[in-house]
C-alpha cells in the first residue's frame, strides 16, 4: 500500500519537520500486520514528497484472523488487503504520523498551524461507491479531487478500486486526520473488531470538520461498521461540536455591519464584540463576582478581558471543542503567561448540556453568544446544568436581538450566523429568561448591548440573573 504527500511550500523540506521524519533517512516502523516505511523520493526547497509504504505480512494478517471460520477463513487468500489502501493503511498512518496528526508543532507551532499547499496520492483505494463517493467525501473539505476507477490484477474490469489524487491548501494535521477517518469509510470495512472505543476515535479525529460534513451520517455509519448504537452515540457527540461551532471563527453579519466606519457622535463605533465583552465584564464586576465560569469560551476573548481585571481572581474557560481550547491557549499566550496571571486561569473541555461537577463553586457563569447555537430542544438540558446543578450566584446570558437584523439589511428569515439554530426578538428572550429565573429561584434584568435603535432596540440583548 502506498500513500504520498507532496508540498510546494517554500522551503518544502519543512514537510520533514511537520511529519517528524527526516528526509535523509529511510525509516521502518513495525506494525502487528507488517512493516510501514517512510522515505522521501524527492526533498528540495521547492518541492518535497514523503511516501508511506506499507508492506503487509500475509502470515501475520492471517494469524490475526485465526479464529475465523467458513467463508471468512478464505478471505486471506482472495482479498485485496496486501496492496489496496484500507483500514490497515489508516492505522499505520495514525501510528507513524501520530505527532503530526495531533497538530503539535514543537518548536514551530506556527508551522503546524498554517495551511500549506498539499498533494496527496493513493494509487489504489477500495471504494464502495466509486469515484463519485470520493468526491462527495473530500470536496466539501476543500480538496480538488481527481478520482478514477482502476482495475487491479485478478479483479477484472469491474474492480471497485479507485485511483485518488487530492490537491488543496490545508493544515497537514487536518489532512492526516481526514485520511485516517475516510480511508476505512471508502472501503466500508475494517480489519479489526469495532467496539465503543471507535466512537471516541471518530469524534477525536473528525472534530469540527466532520461535525459540519454533509455526509457525516454515511461516514459515521461506515466507520462504526454499521453498529446502530455506536452511530447514535457518535451523532450525539458530533451534534455537540456542531452546536458549539466557534462564532468568532466566522465573520457574522453583525460584525461586518458594526465594524464599518459608522460614526456615532462624530467617532467611530467600537466593534460589537468588544462592546459586548465590556458589558459582560461590567455586569460581573457589579455583581461582585471574583470567580467566573465562561461556558463556550471559544478563542478566549472574554477570558483575556477578565484576566486583565484583578477583581477576577479565578477565571475558567470551558468549550466542547478541543481545537477551540487550543486557540484560546494560543491567543492568551499561555506558554509565556506570567505565573501570577497563569494561576488565575483554567481551561476545561466540557459541554453546557451535560452535568459536570467541575462547574460548581463559582460566583458567576457566562453564556456569551452561546444559547443560539443550541437546538431549542436542548435548552432545558442547558438550563438544568447551569441554573439547576451549578447554581452560581450570578449568570450572564447574551444573545442576538432578531428585531435588529433589519438594520443590517437582512431579510426577515435570515440569521446572523450560519450555525445559529434560532434568534429571538426581545419579547421572546424576556419570556424565556423570566421562566428560567422563576423555575430556579433567580431574579433577572434584561439590558440592551450596543447602539440602541428607537424601534428595534439594541443589537445584543443581555440577561443578568441573580440568585434570590
Amino acid at each position: 500500500m502506498l500513500l504520498t504527500i507532496t508540498t510546494t511550500a517554500n522551503p518544502a523540506t519543512d514537510l520533514g519537520l511537520l511529519l517528524r521524519k527526516h528526509p535523509d533517512r529511510v525509516q521502518p516502523f513495525e506494525q502487528s500486520f507488517g512493516t510501514a516505511w517512510v522515505c522521501y523520493p524527492e526533498a528540495g526547497e521547492d518541492r518535497c514528497t514523503a511516501a508511506l509504504l506499507l508492506e503487509v505480512d500475509a502470515a501475520r494478517l492471517a494469524r490475526s484472523h485465526a479464529g475465523a471460520s467458513g467463508d471468512a477463513s478464505l478471505k486471506q487468500y482472495v482479498n485485496d488487503r496486501p496492496y489496496a489502501a484500507s483500514s490497515l493503511l489508516a492505522v499505520a498512518l495514525g501510528k507513524v504520523f501520530s505527532t503530526a496528526r495531533s497538530g503539535d508543532g514543537g518548536e514551530r507551532p506556527e508551522l503546524a498551524a498554517a495551511a500549506i499547499p498539499l498533494e496527496i496520492a493513493l494509487p489504489a483505494v477500495p471504494c464502495e461507491g466509486g469515484p463519485d463517493l470520493v468526491r462527495d467525501l473530500f470536496a466539501p473539505l476543500g480538496w480538488e479531487v481527481e478520482a478514477e476507477a482502476v482495475p487491479l490484477p485478478g479483479f477484472g474490469t469491474d474492480s471497485r478500486h479507485v485511483r485518488v489524487r487530492l490537491r488543496g491548501e490545508v493544515r497537514l494535521a487536518d489532512a492526516l486526520s481526514q485520511l485516517y477517518v475516510l480511508l476505512p469509510v471508502l472501503d466500508d470495512a475494517k480489519h479489526y473488531w469495532v467496539d465503543i472505543g471507535e466512537v471516541d476515535k471518530l469524534v477525536r479525529s473528525g472534530g469540527a470538520w466532520l461535525a459540519a460534513h454533509p455526509r457525516r451520517g454515511l461516514i459515521a455509519r461506515r466507520y462504526l461498521a454499521h453498529r446502530r448504537s455506536y452511530e447514535r452515540a457518535a451523532h450525539a457527540r458530533l451534534a455537540e461540536l456542531a452546536e458549539a461551532a466557534e462564532a468568532e471563527e466566522e465573520t457574522t453579519v453583525e460584525e461586518e455591519a458594526v465594524e464599518e466606519e459608522a460614526a456615532v457622535d462624530g467617532e467611530k463605533s467600537l466593534p460589537l464584540h468588544r462592546i459586548r465583552i465590556a458589558a459582560v465584564a461590567e455586569a460581573l464586576a457589579a455583581a461582585g463576582a471574583a470567580s467566573v465560569l465562561d461556558l463556550g469560551c471559544g478563542s478566549g476573548k472574554l477570558l483575556a478581558a477578565l484576566l486583565d481585571d484583578p477583581r477576577f481572581t479565578r477565571v475558567t474557560g470551558v468549550d466542547v471543542e478541543s481545537r477551540a481550547l487550543g486557540m484560546a491557549e494560543h491567543a492568551l499566550h499561555l506558554d509565556r503567561m506570567p505565573e501570577r496571571r497563569r494561576r488565575r486561569l483554567q481551561l476545561l473541555q466540557g459541554s453546557v448540556v451535560y452535568r459536570d461537577k467541575r462547574f460548581g463553586g463559582y460566583d458567576a457563569a457566562v453564556l456569551m453568544e452561546v444559547i443560539e447555537h443550541l437546538d431549542p430542544g436542548r435548552l432545558p438540558a442547558m438550563e438544568q446544568v447551569v441554573f439547576g446543578a451549578a447554581r452560581p450566584r450570578t449568570v450572564v446570558v447574551t444573545t442576538p436581538n432578531a428585531e435588529y437584523n433589519a438594520r443590517y439589511g437582512m431579510e426577515a428569515h435570515q440569521m446572523r450566523h450560519a450555525d445559529h439554530r434560532f434568534e429571538w426578538d426581545r419579547a421572546r428572550f424576556a419570556e424565556w429568561a423570566g421562566a428560567v429565573a422563576a423555575r430556579h429561584g433567580y431574579r433577572v434584568r434584561i439590558e440592551g448591548v450596543g447602539i440602541d435603535d428607537p424601534d428595534a432596540g439594541a443589537p445584543t440583548q443581555m440577561g443578568v440573573f441573580d440568585r434570590d
